[in-house]
């Protein structure tokens, strides 16, 4: 196996050491694809976050995230080939938003990135990890989001995530502030 120190990133995206011959692995056009993919996740997430605020309010909101997010993932998931989730070092759902190791590592270094002056919606990185591609894209917090991970919650927002994620870590962000990523991982 020849060993190589990085993959060429696209827009500032971090530099991984990683072990992968490189005839087996088009990174560009890989990372172009899992680029696609988490903004198509977004695109459908967040109309249906704002409808869902429009007609319930923030409560409702909650019950899509609950539902609907996973279930964009996992359709995303089936289509594409690649496994689509979510991750964050604050999950509101530890069964399904723990990071891995290397996603772990990856949040970390995105908060450096951010407090570094880069954009949170700017930040992802593309690497080869234990002959997998994977790829992470940060979530910024939105204006949308603050109301239900935001510093100060309605006394319905706070009862409803009790219900729902009584082990709820994911609160006390700002306006820009990552609170987690959505993560892509296929073997090419």
């Amino acid at each position: 196996m020849m060993r190589c120190t990085s993959l060429a990133a696209i827009a500032a995206a971090a530099l991984v050491a990683c072990q992968q011959e490189p005839e087996t692995i088009d990174a560009t056009a890989l990372e172009l694809e899992a680029r696609g993919i988490a903004g198509e996740f977004v695109s459908t997430l967040q109309p249906t976050l704002q409808e869902a605020m429009q007609s319930g309010g923030p409560v409702n909101a909650i019950d899509v995230c609950a539902v609907e997010a996973p279930r964009i993932a996992e359709n995303l998931s089936q289509e594409s080939g690649w496994d689509v989730t979510r991750v964050s070092l604050q999950p509101r759902n530890r069964q399904n938003a723990e990071p891995d190791a290397w996603e772990r590592e990856m949040l970390m270094q995105f908060d450096e990135r951010q407090a570094a002056g880069e954009e949170g919606a700017d930040i992802n990185v593309a690497a080869v990890v234990d002959e997998e591609f994977r790829y992470m894209q940060a979530q910024a917090a939105m204006p949308l989001c603050l109301t239900c991970h935001g510093q100060t919650l309605a006394p319905e927002v706070n009862a409803a995530l009790a219900e729902h994620y009584p082990d709820d870590m994911a609160t006390g962000y700002v306006a820009g502030e990552i609170r987690g990523a959505i993560s892509l991982r296929r073997t090419p």
